[in-house]
């Protein structure tokens, strides 16, 4: 639930740079950090002795779908019909638990059912010991891998070795990446917003879905869910539209956009003509676009990938009975590989377009400025990066 992604399509990370110390060495030296975060010295040494290093963490890190497939390979193999039909089967058996939650939190509670049907397939995959593990280990290792660069991963092992000790010195299982439960929470986010949903006096997202409903809702709540507001909503758009009006770094009311021949799909009708609004143009300008509300921005508070987001929000649609896409996705597109994303990003750098950093990961900055270059070439301007951009900006700074 929290690694980093792009907007339209995650690509695979560069590799990990392999650890200069030993694991042991790490865990050695992580002592006074985890001592200094509130963890008992004693306790952290009973739980850490002999503890190796979990061999398949890099290249699960690495091959995330979400940040390595293309955004409609993605919704093909996590929204089928039989994940449709199973979600609608296991929300009606838990229809009583549903409707209270959504009561008490003021979350929609199709929401939390397409979250826990990404998330653990309904449950499903809580018994598979191949997925599911003792997340101390595995946290120990990514922190130790990745220790260099993102603080969230030290900061989830000490949280898991907090929720150990509240467990009687046993670590919770959960994914490689240290989710937790049926909704799939991470080990800080458990601390900050574990909820007791049974009544039971406990917080156990993994046995309970009571209490993983709850705690997700509650953590939606926090991230800024809006009862009430949709998603959003797919479009059409007219010929010419200024496709530098896509971006997210500012919500505008829907009639911004209907004032500009923004349609919904299927000759629907927008509700609110006032609803803040985002243009969002996954795949170009011949893929689906939708206008998204501030409630699509709170699933990627959940998890920052933009596929599993945008899959989130129509699984959701799908257990309420709704349709697929109108739009057609292009599928025969052909994306760059990692060498060519980083020649885009050092050609935009060149042509005076981007300040990021070189390191081949097409987000919404780099995809940015691919649209400033489209529209100086008076191109369609909708940041589409793609194999063709690779060889436009090559042949542009030869």
């Amino acid at each position: 639930m929290r690694w980093m992604a792009i907007v339209w399509l995650a690509f695979a990370s560069p590799a990990f740079a392999q650890p200069t110390d030993s694991f042991g060495d790490f865990l050695s030296s992580f002592r006074a950090e985890a001592v200094a975060a509130g963890i008992d010295g004693g306790f952290y040494d009973a739980t850490v002795a002999g503890l190796a290093p979990d061999p398949s963490v890099p290249s699960l890190v690495e091959t995330q779908p979400e940040f390595t497939t293309p955004v409609w390979d993605y919704l093909d193999t996590r929204i089928t019909g039989s994940r449709i039909e199973r979600g609608k089967a296991a929300m009606g058996r838990n229809q009583e638990l549903f409707a209270r939650v959504a009561q008490q939190y003021g979350v929609d509670p199709y929401i939390l059912g397409a979250i826990w049907g990404m998330e653990t397939d309904y449950g499903a995959v809580l018994g598979n010991a191949k997925l599911i593990r003792p997340i101390v280990r595995s946290l120990a290792t990514v922190a130790w891998q990745r220790r260099s660069r993102f603080a969230e991963d030290k900061a989830d092992f000490v949280a898991a070795l907090k929720l150990a000790a509240l467990n009687g010195g046993v670590s919770p299982m959960g994914s490689w990446a240290g989710a937790i439960g049926h909704l799939q929470v991470n080990p800080s986010n458990v601390l900050a917003n574990g909820t007791d949903g049974d009544g039971d006096g406990r917080v156990d997202l993994h046995n309970s879905l009571a209490d993983a409903l709850a705690t997700s809702a509650v953590y939606l709540r926090r991230l800024g869910y809006q009862p009430g507001l949709d998603w959003g909503f797919e479009v059409l758009v007219p010929e010419g539209f200024d496709y530098l009006l896509a971006t997210r770094d500012q919500l505008r009311p829907v009639s911004f956009f209907a004032e500009r021949g923004v349609t919904r799909v299927a000759g629907r009708q927008f509700a609110d003509p006032l609803t803040p609004v985002f243009l969002y143009v996954p795949a170009g300008k011949d893929g689906p676009k939708f206008l998204m509300t501030a409630n699509y921005l709170v699933f990627k508070g959940y998890n920052f990938s933009d596929s599993y987001a945008l899959a989130v929000a129509h699984l959701t649609d799908r257990l309420k009975g709704g349709g697929g896409f109108v739009a057609s996705w292009p599928r025969q597109t052909q994306f760059p590989n990692l060498a060519q994303r980083q020649s885009i990003q050092q050609a935009l750098i060149t042509l005076g377009l981007y300040n990021g950093v070189v390191d081949g990961r097409i987000g919404p900055v780099t995809q940015a400025a691919y649209a400033r270059f489209q529209a100086m070439r008076g191109e369609v301007a909708d940041g589409f990066v793609t194999r063709a951009a690779h060889d436009a900006l090559a042949a542009a700074v030869r």
